[in-house]
């Protein structure tokens, strides 16, 4: 029997388009595998825009409001394409979702394929987590992990999910969750302590979690494989980071600052760089960026003269194409996706994909 490499790439391309299309983005790193041809089909415009029209992927967004009593209240959004199916014309829909665990004010949440992770644990030590499931909108409490701990960071790499967090003792302690065997176990101890005792804004690259610390104008890179750290420095100190987005795409880390605007890092050389072609840029302050077709959502709050007590919340996708050591953004024209009481933060925008 031939291998399924050799008969599919007999097809019609259009036709190849449309299977590989329908495979859910877990399984790309796989597919990918199998042949250059595959790996070059499933980075492809053509493929975003078919995943597209068949509404695969989504954005969750979460702005973070206080109450009267100076609780904290999260209310997600997720970013629906116009009724006449424009993919430049994109606005946000408010879904209903509470959380099941009523104690826990600000859990911190990560997406793996379809299902969204929270971790709780923010303020009072915990062992719970709970999986929201993106297609029916439903939550089931997860498996716990093996004791309570306060999370510091949490970030996803391959099919595990791993949490950063200090026990009894305020040693800092990595459990990662299993997706495919629904189990906790112990990962390596991370070697620099005190740097994530205030992690935040996770991401993950080349098998290491990335957490960057707003007090301390940095980027600490966690390996899975062996708890090393490593820095990754930054172009200068002094509130770098204030009003920074951070998003992982096609193993690339791209971060956004009003100083700087949006720089990639080029693991090779070890260096900070600008992104070509986004001069016009504007700057501003309140950043979420994710992976959304094959393109960065660049989402941040503008407030408006004359609005009172709402702000608006504005999109521009940007293609981004990497070559010969340099990344070059093409952005679309800004869009207005709707507007959000002033008191809201942007604390969450992440990617889910069937």
């Amino acid at each position: 029997m031939s291998p399924p490499s050799s008969w599919l790439s007999s097809l019609p391309i259009d036709i190849v388009l449309e299977i590989l299309a329908r495979v859910p983005k877990r399984y790309h790193p796989t597919v990918s595998c199998v042949s250059k041809n595959f790996s070059r089909l499933l980075r492809s415009p053509e493929i975003h825009k078919i995943r597209s029209l068949l509404s695969r992927d989504s954005l969750f967004i979460c702005f973070v409001g206080k109450t009267n009593d100076e609780g904290r209240v999260p209310h997600w959004f997720t970013l629906r394409r116009a009724e006449n199916n424009n993919p430049r014309e994109n606005h946000l829909v408010s879904i209903d979702l509470t959380f099941p665990c009523q104690i826990e004010q600000e859990p911190c949440v990560v997406a793996l394929g379809p299902e969204l992770f929270f971790i709780c644990g923010s303020f009072f030590p915990s062992s719970s987590m709970w999986v929201l499931d993106s297609r029916t909108g439903t939550f089931r409490q997860g498996p716990s992990s093996r004791a309570a701990r306060l999370y510091r960071s949490v970030g996803v790499v391959g099919s595990k999910v791993y949490v950063m967090g200090s026990y009894r003792d305020d040693e800092i302690h990595v459990e990662s969750f299993d997706v495919k065997t629904q189990t906790w176990e112990l990962a390596h101890v991370p070697e620099d302590q005190d740097w994530w005792r205030s992690a935040a804004a996770t991401v993950s690259l080349n098998r290491k979690v990335c957490a960057l610390c707003f007090s301390d104008d940095a980027i600490e890179c966690y390996d899975t494989r062996d708890g090393s750290c490593e820095s990754l420095g930054l172009p200068t100190k002094g509130k770098w980071l204030w009003g920074t987005g951070a998003c992982v795409m096609n193993n690339v880390l791209y971060v956004y600052n009003a100083r700087f605007g949006l720089m990639w890092y080029d693991s090779e050389m070890r260096l900070w760089r600008a992104i070509s072609g986004l001069t016009h840029l504007n700057k501003v302050w309140s950043v979420a960026m994710a992976e959304y077709y094959g393109k960065l959502a660049f989402l941040w709050e503008e407030e408006v003269a004359g609005r009172g007590e709402m702000k608006e919340v504005w999109c521009r996708m940007i293609a981004l194409e990497r070559s010969e050591g340099e990344v070059h953004g093409i952005a679309e024209a800004p869009q207005l996706l709707g507007s959000v009481p002033r008191g809201y933060r942007l604390q969450h925008c992440l990617s889910v994909s069937d």
